[in-house]
């Protein structure tokens, strides 16, 4: 049985909507530049905040608190909606602290071995079978880490820890199983860490100052618009999510790390020496033979493998999305 062909009007919409989320995503370094000179605890204390402000706000438009409160009333999805909301913490600031210190490329590092990661996760926590061609990108992935790690004398932490913090991010979100819409999820998750935001700029304030309200109209109107800025590209991609056949949305997905790595290098002029080139390039392969692998046994109709992420929620829920034999996921930032 074949699965049914999206509408011609509602694939094109789908893909326009998923390409602008992934775009948008793949933009997020210039967006927080521009929040300059604010410092990157303050830029995620402000995101935080912001982002629970608007998500009250969709919530009251789109009438759904009974949704969220029938979500409140499950204690143990609320809890892991907060072991959650800290993983997406951690990479939401160091993600901030990599665009605000000159480390895109490190950082788009990171989001093109999330997938590598998700699949060695897949492997140590689930206790799933990989194929051959998996065993082969993962080995692969990890000669890159190497030669990258000896380029520059120093583990890449930056792209680890965004490869790590978002793997596991979405294994927490898969443990949910489908039972949690993106707008409940991501309003919980940003309610948990609303004491630690307040304190980090408690902190900020009583030491550099603060930027917000301070370094004029310019920092203030795009610190403010932070809330926007991380639900717009989630809202896309959930409408997208309901109109694209997921292999198609998990190519999407790569816009990301190539625009966030096309900034870092054509924009920013971050350097890139031949031993970083040579990283990259091996990185690269082993995602090629990751998408490969995932393809040809897609079309040999052997039984489904978890391949690339498979933390997999329902249609409403695009924080993490992907299945079996699948690409696809989105990035955390």
């Amino acid at each position: 049985m074949t699965p049914e062909k999206p509408e011609p009007r509602s694939f094109r919409a789908g893909l326009l909507q998923s390409a602008g989320a992934y775009i948008l995503w793949g933009a997020m370094p210039l967006y927080f530049l521009a929040m300059a000179p604010a410092g990157p605890f303050e830029i995620v204390g402000w995101r935080i905040i912001f982002s629970l402000v608007f998500c009250a706000v969709l919530l009251t438009v789109l009438r759904a608190w009974p949704r969220l409160a029938a979500v409140a009333r499950r204690p143990r999805t609320v809890l892991l909606l907060g072991v959650a909301g800290a993983l997406i913490y951690v990479n939401w600031q160091v993600y901030v602290i990599a665009t605000t210190s000159g480390r895109v490329v490190d950082a788009a590092l990171g989001y093109f071995i999330n997938p590598i990661v998700t699949v060695l996760l897949g492997v140590l926590v689930l206790r799933e079978r990989l194929r051959p061609g998996q065993w082969a990108a993962i080995g692969i992935s990890a000669v890159a880490v190497l030669v990258l790690a000896f380029e520059t004398g120093a583990v890449p932490w930056i792209s680890l820890a965004l490869a790590a913090s978002f793997g596991l991010y979405g294994l927490a979100k898969k443990s949910l199983g489908g039972t949690v819409d993106a707008l409940s999820g991501l309003t919980f998750e940003t309610a948990w860490l609303t004491p630690v935001a307040a304190l980090q700029l408690a902190i900020v304030g009583g030491t550099a100052g603060l930027a917000f309200g301070t370094a004029g109209a310019r920092p203030t109107l795009v610190l403010a618009s932070a809330g926007i800025g991380t639900a717009v590209p989630l809202l896309l991609f959930a409408a997208s999510a309901r109109r694209l056949p997921l292999t198609v949305v998990g190519f999407i997905q790569y816009f990301t790390p190539i625009l966030q790595f096309l900034l870092g290098v054509l924009v920013l002029h971050e350097a890139m020496p031949a031993g970083r080139w040579l990283g990259f390039g091996i990185v690269w392969v082993a995602l090629l033979t990751l998408v490969a692998e995932s393809v040809l046994n897609a079309r040999r109709g052997t039984p489904p493998v978890p391949s690339v992420p498979s933390w997999s929620q329902d249609g409403n829920d695009p924080t993490v999305r992907g299945g079996s034999g699948n690409i696809a996921g989105t990035p955390a930032a």
